[in-house]
């Protein structure tokens, strides 16, 4: 009955680590853009006719971004409802 338990508990503590892990990349994802756009409308507002090439760089940082936080949130679901 023991082993019951303890094996419960393992896969419970596997769930939550996945779901913390879904968290903190999804928060994560949220302050790099967040800086990203930041930033940007900073060297804009010093720079104004590098307007064009500074947005076009901060929608590419911001689209690998959440590409990578894309992953890791359904990397932890799937280790969630597979696991």
């Amino acid at each position: 009955m023991t082993a019951l338990f303890i094996l419960l508990a393992d896969v419970a503590l596997g769930l939550f680590g996945a779901a913390v892990g879904a968290a903190m990349a999804a928060i994560g994802a949220a302050i790099g853009i967040g800086r990203i756009g930041a930033s940007a409308m900073e060297a804009i507002a010093r720079q104004p006719e590098a307007s064009g090439d500074i947005r076009s760089t901060m929608i590419i940082s911001a689209a690998l971004i959440e590409g990578v936080a894309f992953f890791a949130v359904i990397t932890c679901a799937l280790v969630i409802f597979l696991g």
